[in-house]
């Protein structure tokens, strides 16, 4: 009850500051704008992030940026309720989602238009991403000099075995799969077959999933959707005569374009306004007043990086300290009825992966938890999620790799190219087993052997006891095969396709807790970028190697444009990372 008094304060200060504030936006209101310009760029998270009030505005969006797709949605709805506003202008600029992202973004797009309202969308420059976003608008407009960089996509997977080879490396790996080619970068002198079927699948999947949006956003037949595709990139005016937009605008001349400049009006002198100016002129804008009773609260906890041991962590690590502190925390904040492990992770090592399944298999028994991936979810990412109650997947995400692999790379030749000599003495058959100055003798390949398969066998038995499979039935999905989230739920390995605010929705339903106006609070994620240089240094040290084969040394392009396939894993990140001598350098 003490909350309360304090309540009642904070809404009587929105109440005055609200009211003091109407005559001065009721003056304004004569200069409400008609169209509200939204500025899409980069990768804005589904909710919005607390920012630090930093001063002089430093690191500030610009007043016209999506902050969230939350905020994005709120905003929409808000101006579909207005019958003075006409519509919106969609402005795309570097806009790097992934696709379940995107699908959020013009669900909002299409209710916005569901209530009468008009959507243009207008770009410089777009890629095959960007521009299927557009597509979901009413006009596309491009700048005079502009391009659509809409061909398609590419894979290139890379073999460098051959090149490692030449340099005096030689890379030793066992692995349990055919289909656990990661080891094949270093191995091998050519792509495998396999591989290279793999990669096409998604390729396949990816190409298809354009085609259908370009189809319908721009009212063409797949086929000459795939034409014109194949007749790419588009300059602007070839842009617009193959009728993949609708016209060629400066920026200068948007006010113009929409029909904002008044009869003997400056064109120069009119601006297109952001969402912030419009809640200028409206007399009473909605005010997010306190709530007396306590919106629902829902933890996430993000996944998302390499998995390792250890603590600290960056964008490129998810390490044991940083994720089974935040589940611990998940699991004990009361307020929070449901959690969701988001997990964009293409492996990592057995141990750190099992830690994190543990703590997610304890908070489970507390609440209940969804795990849902909407880029990579593979190898030891997996592993994770298969300890919630529900795997939720998009469409695209790349999911499975269930394998293991082990090795060390061999640098005898490069050291005798520069006349280095180094002389290994041990005292036991396996003490020198991850030497770098030899490959593995008969006896020690013969330990690893076995320790990658107990491992894999372990793999098994958890994937099999957390879908309610039998170990034989998961063999059959397994051996480092990978899967988009469409095929693994049709063989079992996902529960549900859908988006994030969905899989949300879900899992309060599941605590019987209320699904609307629901809050999140986020435990763990990165805090600091990964010191490249202090993870080459250990280049001598036992390195582990875990990734979905299709995410390890390949990117996806259209282009000039790079999406990456789930996270992009640098050669020199794998080469540099270290880990404690008494780990096996494996990979799950």
């Amino acid at each position: 009850m003490l909350r309360l008094p304090f309540i009642a304060l904070a809404n009587l200060s929105l109440l005055v500051r609200t009211a003091v504030g109407a005559p001065f936006r009721m003056m304004s209101s004569g200069d409400r704008p008609t169209f509200i310009r939204f500025r899409l760029t980069g990768d804005p998270p589904y909710r919005e992030r607390r920012r630090p009030r930093l001063p002089f505005g430093a690191n500030r969006p610009e007043p016209a940026d999506v902050t969230s797709v939350e905020r994005f949605r709120e905003a929409l709805d808000l101006l579909a309720k207005d019958a003075h506003v006409k519509g919106v202008l969609l402005e795309v600029e570097s806009l790097s989602v992934p696709a379940a992202k995107r699908d959020a973004l013009v669900a909002v797009v299409r209710r916005f238009q569901g209530q009468g309202k008009r959507v243009v969308a207008w770009a410089v420059s777009v890629d095959n991403e960007a521009y299927s976003l557009l597509c979901a608008a009413d006009e596309v407009l491009l700048a005079p000099m502009g391009r659509i960089e809409l061909v398609g996509y590419a894979a290139e997977p890379l073999a460098l075995g051959e090149g490692l080879s030449r340099a005096g490396i030689r890379a030793h790996f066992v692995r349990r799969g055919p289909y656990k080619t990661a080891p094949e970068l270093f191995t091998d002198k050519v792509v495998s077959d396999i591989q290279a079927k793999t990669v096409e699948t998604f390729l396949d999947e990816r190409y298809a999933d354009l085609v259908d949006v370009v189809a319908r956003g721009r009212r063409k037949t797949p086929e000459e959707v795939k034409a014109l595709i194949d007749r790419g990139p588009f300059s602007a005016r070839r842009a617009l005569d193959a009728g993949l937009v609708d016209a060629l605008v400066s920026e200068a001349d948007l006010p113009e374009h929409l029909g904002l400049v008044k009869d003997g009006g400056d064109a120069e002198e009119t601006e297109l306004e952001p969402m912030a100016t419009y809640l200028g002129t409206v007399p009473f804008p909605p005010v997010r007043w306190k709530p007396v009773k306590r919106a629902p609260r829902l933890a996430v906890v993000p996944v998302s990086g390499m998995i390792v041991p250890g603590k600290g962590g960056g964008g490129r690590m998810a390490t044991t300290d940083t994720v089974v502190k935040a589940l611990r925390a998940a699991g004990r904040d009361k307020r929070s009825k449901a959690v969701v492990i988001y997990i964009n992770s293409p492996g990592g090592t057995p141990l750190a992966s099992e830690q994190m399944l543990e703590a997610v298999q304890r908070v489970a028994r507390k609440k209940p938890v969804i795990a849902y991936m909407d880029r990579v979810c593979a190898s030891a990412g997996y592993m994770v999620a298969v300890g919630a109650k529900e795997i939720w997947s998009s469409p695209h995400a790349m999911v499975g790799s269930i394998g293991v692999f082990a090795g060390k790379f061999e640098v005898s030749g490069l050291m005798e190219k520069l006349g280095v000599h180094r002389t290994t003495l041990a005292r036991g058959e396996n003490a020198a087993i991850f030497s770098s100055s030899r490959g593995f003798s008969p006896h020690e390949k013969e330990t690893l052997e076995a320790e990658v398969e107990e491992m894999y066998q372990a793999f098994l038995d958890i994937v099999a006891k957390g879908r309610g499979r039998t170990k034989e039935e998961i063999h059959q999905l397994a051996e480092g095969r990978v899967y988009s989230g469409v095929r693994g739920k049709a063989v079992g390995l996902v529960d549900q396709i859908s988006g994030f605010e969905d899989a949300c929705r879900h899992a309060l339903s599941l605590a019987k807790s209320p699904t609307e106006g629901f809050e999140i609070t986020t435990y763990g994620g990165p805090k600091q970028r990964v010191n490249l240089l202090k993870l080459l240094m250990g280049a001598s040290q036992s390195r582990a190697y875990a990734l979905c084969p299709t995410a390890l040394g390949l990117s996806l392009h259209g282009g000039t444009e790079e999406f990456e396939a789930g996270t992009r894993v640098e050669l020199a990140d794998l080469m540099g990372q270290v880990f404690p001598d008494d780990q096996w350098p494996f990979g799950g």
